[in-house]
């Protein structure tokens, strides 16, 4: 049975708890690897690398660090094949989607590549009598990322990318259930330049992120999750001291205008809610058609579109989606699927008990849709996470403008429609973070920032972009005087620039 390791100081370094993951195939439902559990003690391990490298790294000139940004780049591209079917082998995604998830977070990296540029700080020449005033960003020191399942290629690089290029070391705690990619990505680091110690993988369950949280020397947390466990950081994580910012779920919405161009938007919505099997914070679940008309001819072109829909293995070159990441997670959505039925939502197309010949013990979950449904139901107001799309009809552009804005989660949400005014109008109003005007799932690129409202984000500062920049760094402002030889009076008052 393969054992996957944690990567501390450049090399492999085994968990000490005695307790291991499972990784499972999820094509076959066969395991395929275990990979050891971190202790506290595992966790300061990596901290104490990091604390070790961080001067050396501290010291090194942006434009040093940014060539170990583009090393890195260059290397994972080069081994995009292997990466991408290592992904594919733990989590499930199709390769096709496998190279997005690596190539998003590539982009990011591609910003950290001009880290020196956004370095710079501010200067004010002659703020006061021979007096100059200006400022410098300085790294944190040692930072931590916890990431999910869903992108485990896509959102560590959307972490330690920035940090690490702003100056700071890493220790990320990716999830057990596809930890192998991060592993790799932190060997190519290394590779690339960086010094041992600067990137840092530790694996685990409570017991790894509950260090992270109490560790004195970890300056900062980002975390990308469920809301709950992201509350949960974010709450036990400022009361140690840190900085925090914690992603938590959705329930994105796509609203459709009468007037919108029905046929794209029946091929933006089936893949924004079937790709990547549902598994994306950013995926599109809820539709919210405005009109009779609208929401009936809308239900009428999904149904033949979903029907044409192959789900495969990931290896499938042809399939539009694989199987959902374990089994655990299988029985979950086949849950809410249950539950929404009971709980009155029209169930048009029932994705439960679907199974490819030959892979009969794999996670796969057919595309599902739900029509009818009301803002009362369980599976409207929580997150699904997973194959399945609901239609909530609504009469009006206001009736439809108040279900995502009046939603628990304020992921991201678009609007389908040829009408600028209506489309300005809402992405104004939209009590949403992130909007998409005919684009079904808006997530921002890389030099732009990601981050929702509500109860999908803790804190105050987004990923990545120049809000990743002033999350990983501390502003120090200097105010200097260079006197000609004189000596003055001392002054027992406030200095002020009169």
């Amino acid at each position: 049975m393969r054992a996957i390791h944690n990567f501390i100081d450049g090399k492999s370094a085994s968990a000490d708890s005695g307790r291991v993951g499972r990784v499972y195939n999820p094509n076959t439902g066969a395991q395929q690897a275990e990979v050891g559990f971190s202790t506290a003690r595992n966790v300061d391990a990596a901290v104490q690398a990091a604390l070790a490298a961080l001067p050396g790294w501290m010291a090194t000139n942006p434009q040093r660090r940014a060539r170990v940004m583009f090393n890195f780049k260059a290397l994972v591209e080069a081994n995009m094949d292997e990466l991408a079917h290592l992904l594919s082998s733990e989590h499930g995604k199709v390769i096709a989607d496998s190279r997005g998830d690596i190539q998003r977070g590539l982009e990011v990296i591609e910003f950290a590549c001009g880290i020196p540029h956004v370095l710079k700080g501010e200067y004010t020449e002659g703020a006061g009598p021979g007096i100059d005033v200006y400022s410098m960003r300085q790294p944190l020191g040692v930072v931590a990322g916890i990431t999910p399942f869903n992108f485990p290629g896509m959102i560590p690089m959307w972490m330690f990318g920035i940090a690490i290029a702003c100056g700071n070391t890493f220790v990320l705690k990716p999830s057990e259930k596809d930890p192998s990619l991060p592993v790799r990505l932190a060997e190519l680091m290394l590779e690339a330049g960086a010094p041992a110690g600067v990137l840092n993988v530790v694996h685990g369950d409570k017991e790894a992120v509950d260090a992270i949280i109490a560790h004195p020397d970890i300056k900062a947390i980002s975390f990308v999750g469920s809301s709950d466990i992201a509350h949960y950081i974010y709450a036990n994580g400022t009361a140690n001291n840190k900085r925090v910012q914690a992603m938590g779920g959705a329930k994105n919405h796509g609203v459709v205008l009468p007037d919108a161009d029905m046929d794209q938007v029946v091929k933006d919505l089936v893949g924004a809610a079937y790709g990547s099997a549902g598994e994306r914070c950013m995926a599109l679940p809820v539709v919210v058609p405005v009109g009779k008309k609208t929401a009936d001819e809308l239900r009428a072109r999904l149904i033949p579109e979903i029907e044409r829909m192959k789900v495969g293995i990931s290896t499938d070159p042809e399939a539009q989606y694989g199987p959902v990441v374990s089994a655990q997670h299988k029985q979950r959505v086949e849950d809410y699927i249950a539950l929404g039925a009971k709980e009155g939502a029209e169930l048009v197309r029932d994705g439960r008990g679907f199974t490819l010949q030959g892979y009969e013990e794999g996670y796969f979950i057919g595309p599902t849709l739900f029509d009818k449904v009301s803002t009362g139901m369980r599976t409207y107001q929580e997150e699904i996470f997973g194959p399945v799309l609901q239609i909530v009809r609504a009469e009006s552009f206001e009736e439809a403008l108040a279900l995502p804005s009046q939603h628990q989660y304020g992921n991201g949400v678009a609007i389908f429609t040829r009408n600028g005014r209506a489309a300005r109008e809402f992405a104004q109003r939209v009590n949403v973070g992130m909007v998409g005007i005919n684009v079904p799932i808006p997530v921002p690129v890389a030099y732009h920032t990601f981050g929702g409202w509500k109860r999908s984000a803790f804190g105050d500062t987004n990923q990545h972009g120049m809000e990743g920049v002033k999350f990983y760094t501390k502003v120090k402002t200097i105010t200097a005087r260079w006197p000609e030889g004189m000596t003055e009076d001392s002054s027992f008052v406030i200095p002020t620039m009169r």
